[in-house]
């Protein structure tokens, strides 16, 4: 079976690709047939039975050759449907009006009108097959050696009828399964687009959340390490406060790595992070490790806020406190020595507005060093539909304010009117 099945798919392939080959075969088939179909009286001979009869009547020379030509015209059937369809129906006219009894020519305009049915428009198979119809069932019974309602008239209104109407069947069940498939690879397409998609934003996400955390606790572990070495000599128990703090960091920033590169975990690996993710309620521990690193930070929310009684929705929380970490860190390498900053959270409307200003002079250094940081913000804003401002103020410092969405657009459009 499965040596058949090769075969016929090579054989598909071959046709393919000598598109003339399977038509000449099938004029050859049809010329036979015409051949010896003229050779039948389909009224039986007489005294004879009822049925057709061979032997009785041999065809002349001229419906060989129309019987040939139109056999020959079926060759291009596929390539011109139309111009095969107009020369096969002539050839049959001819037939029909100097032939008596007429050759079965009519057969290879049947085959012809079939493929123009086949591949043209319904509205072009109906227009065409009807004027095939007529003139050809009109020529037969105006030059019929025979009433005008014999068998053989109503024959060729029959077959052309026929032709018609299968070639469109196969014209409609072939674009049927066109479209079905072109449906079905679009959604193919589709799912493949969303799936990586869906995968460059989590890369996006992640990549933001390990900027986050490194960019944060190292900078700290800097700045705590190089205290510590300064007055390492002079005031030891000021420099173990300060490794003490360099350990703290490097244990947060271990846990939270920890955390993060646990969401690549497949679902049934071990020790899967538990810990929530870090938020608003947070943001107090996380601006004492800025002020024991040796940056004033000055913190004002909105009644409810601070005290954590008002939450936000939990990637809103999260993007608010990255935002807050990352500003801050970026003020604590940027903004120069003695520089103060100062984090407001506020609820207006239907958004969360969170700002961080500093006072800096700055390093000389380009803010943000060339990195991700402030890119991983706008990032972080936009995917939530929000928007985010970063420069400088005006007299000196620079400004950081993000403005969130906390609500669905439908509850921000009712909340508005």
């Amino acid at each position: 079976m499965t040596s058949l099945g090769t075969a016929f798919a090579h054989t598909r392939c071959w046709a393919r690709a000598h598109p003339l080959a399977p038509d000449g075969a099938l004029a050859a088939a049809v010329l036979v047939c015409m051949v010896v179909g003229s050779f039948a009286d389909p009224h039986g001979g007489p005294g004879g039975p009822a049925g057709p009869s061979f032997g009785t009547r041999t065809p002349g020379a001229v419906s060989v050759v129309l019987m040939v030509l139109g056999a020959a015209a079926l060759v291009f059937r596929r390539r011109k449907p139309m111009a095969v369809l107009v020369c096969t129906g002539a050839v049959t006219a001819v037939e029909l009006i100097a032939c008596h009894p007429p050759a079965p020519v009519v057969l290879s305009a049947v085959i012809a009108l079939y493929t123009v049915a086949a591949h043209t428009d319904r509205p072009t198979t109906w227009r065409v097959g009807l004027a095939t119809m007529t003139v050809l069932t009109a020529v037969a019974m105006l030059f019929s050696s025979g009433p005008w309602y014999a068998q053989d008239n109503l024959a060729i209104f029959a077959w052309t009828g026929m032709a018609s109407a299968a070639g469109d069947a196969v014209r409609s069940r072939r674009a049927f399964i066109d479209a079905i498939r072109e449906r079905a690879e679009r959604a193919e397409r589709t799912r493949e687009e969303e799936a990586r998609r869906r995968v460059a934003e989590e890369r996006l996400r992640i990549a933001r959340d390990l900027h986050d955390v490194v960019a944060h606790h190292i900078a700290l572990v800097n700045v705590q390490a190089g205290v510590a070495a300064h007055v390492m000599d002079k005031r030891p128990d000021q420099a173990k406060e300060a490794l003490s703090h360099v350990r703290e960091a490097s244990r947060s920033a271990l846990n939270e790595l920890r955390a993060t590169v646990g969401l690549l975990r497949q679902s049934g690996d071990p020790e899967a992070p538990t810990e929530p993710a870090p938020g608003l309620a947070h943001l107090d521990g996380l601006l004492d490790t800025f002020r024991n690193a040796g940056l004033p930070v000055r913190y004002a929310a909105a009644e409810g806020l601070a005290e954590g009684n008002v939450r936000f929705p939990a990637a809103v929380d999260l993007a608010a406190y990255r935002i807050v970490q990352e500003a801050l860190t970026n003020v604590r390498k940027h903004a120069g020595p003695g520089a103060k900053a100062e984090v407001s959270v506020v609820r207006v409307g239907p958004t969360a507005e969170i700002t961080v200003l500093d006072n800096g002079a700055g390093t000389g250094e380009p803010a943000d060093g060339g990195g991700h940081g402030l890119i991983g913000m706008r990032e972080r804003v936009t995917a939530l539909g929000g928007t985010l401002t970063a420069g400088p103020r005006y007299g000196g410092g620079f400004r950081v304010q993000a403005i969130l969405p906390i609500l669905p657009a439908a509850a921000r459009t009712g909340e508005n009117a």
